[in-house]
């Protein structure tokens, strides 16, 4: 547990709850546009897995304290922040054409997604910022 008191590392709590609330959403509406909506399902289920693969990992010390893990974490978090970018563009042009095609319901719930795939994309940007200055300062 000591691995969520770090600043950079803290994030990874938003990460989970605001990538997974994307998760549901797009999963909970109707999807006419398969290849960008199933974008955004990949990128959300893979940062959810690898973020918790690491987490789990971290937590139980298999790092051993090595700097090869810090440049592990600084590379996957430059590479979620670019994967969540793209997929929140793709989602917010997604939803911006379903304007008038779908339920009101389904446009509403498209409407969240957009607003926590950018907020997750903020919450991995910081998360990178700092994990880049950590590793450059190993």
């Amino acid at each position: 547990m000591k691995v969520l008191a770090t600043f950079p590392d803290i994030l990874a709590i938003p990460e989970f709850v605001f990538g997974g609330l994307v998760w549901i959403l797009v999963a909970s509406t109707k999807v006419s546009v398969l290849m960008s909506q199933g974008w955004v399902m990949f990128v959300s289920v893979f940062c959810f897995v690898i973020s918790t693969l690491l987490l789990f990992l971290y937590m139980c010390g298999a790092h051993g304290g090595k700097s090869a893990w810090v440049a592990v974490d600084a590379f996957y978090q430059v590479i979620a922040s670019l994967f969540y970018l793209s997929a929140s563009v793709v989602q917010a042009y997604t939803t911006y054409q379903m304007k008038f095609m779908e339920p009101f319901k389904y446009y509403q719930i498209d409407i969240a997604a957009v607003v926590f795939a950018y907020a997750v994309t903020l919450t991995y940007v910081i998360h990178m910022v700092f994990s880049l200055l950590r590793w450059k300062s190993s």
